[in-house]
């Protein structure tokens, strides 16, 4: 169901890439699995109903559908396809990452919809996966919109380590793949979505890792860190920090309680 890859070139690209190693691939599945795989997605509400719903200040309107079971036929073809050991292979030897572990239950990926109106800010994804002892190496995102012109936003955009830059902006358009590097300096985000109501962005994702840490790890484990984009000032000097504290208050209570019972 796969398209036909290069891995010769894709390894070139991906390997000299700016601003963080990274590749994007046009005709990534055949073309009539593509169309039915973006034929199976659920509508945004639908989705909205068995998901997790992002209503925050750096990720809005975005709805995903994680748990591969509810996945229509189509979608649990596709995960079963790039989270299959001949996918991984061929994932180590573009990315020069050896002994890649697929995550079957798709924690943060799977199906992801966002709506008219919807964003996601420039940010470092999740590094570490405490319960299984597993660092976070690579995001694989399959686009699945037959039309989506460019004023509709919704572009993957690619930054450098201090997010003043731009590098690269990717339209969502149907069976394009994007594949990147997860490390600390892989800030990415997703352009305003300006589409008309009743249509969505649509795209899957899925998440590589290793029991080995990253060359040069320093330690950290980390959630997600966002960024404000350069003509974000408000949203980076007021609502992002205002929203941590917010989120940090609404913590503190269990924290109490796990000290409390010495967990």
């Amino acid at each position: 169901m796969l398209g036909p890859i290069d891995v010769e070139r894709l390894t070139d690209e991906f390997r000299n890439a700016q601003p963080f190693p990274h590749l994007v691939v046009d005709g990534f599945l055949d073309p009539d699995f593509a169309r039915a795989v973006a034929a199976a997605y659920p509508d945004f509400e639908s989705a909205n109903q068995v998901g997790l719903h992002f209503a925050k200040v750096n990720e809005r309107r975005k709805v995903q559908v994680c748990d591969a079971r509810l996945f229509p036929a189509p979608v649990k073809q596709l995960a079963e396809i790039v989270n299959g050991p001949a996918f991984l292979r061929m994932l180590e030897r573009i990315t020069g990452i050896p002994n890649l572990l697929a995550d079957e239950s798709f924690a943060g990926g799977g199906i992801h919809e966002t709506a008219a109106g919807g964003w996601l800010d420039v940010h470092v994804d999740f590094n570490y996966i405490e319960a299984r002892d597993w660092h976070r190496r690579l995001n694989l995102l399959v686009f699945l919109n037959e039309t989506w012109p460019e004023p509709w936003g919704g572009q993957l955009e690619l930054w450098d380590a201090d997010v003043k830059k731009c590098h690269r902006s990717v339209l969502p358009l149907l069976n394009r793949a994007a594949l990147f590097e997860t490390n600390q300096i892989s800030y990415h985000g997703v352009q305003r979505i300006t589409c008309p109501d009743g249509v969505v962005r649509k795209s899957f994702a899925a998440y590589y890792y290793t029991k080995e840490a990253p060359a040069g790890w320093d330690g950290r484990k980390h959630s997600t860190i966002f960024r404000a984009r350069p003509q974000e000032r408000w949203k980076g000097l007021v609502a992002m920090p205002f929203e941590r504290a917010a989120d940090a208050a609404r913590r503190l209570p269990r924290r109490l309680k796990r000290l409390v019972r010495g967990d």
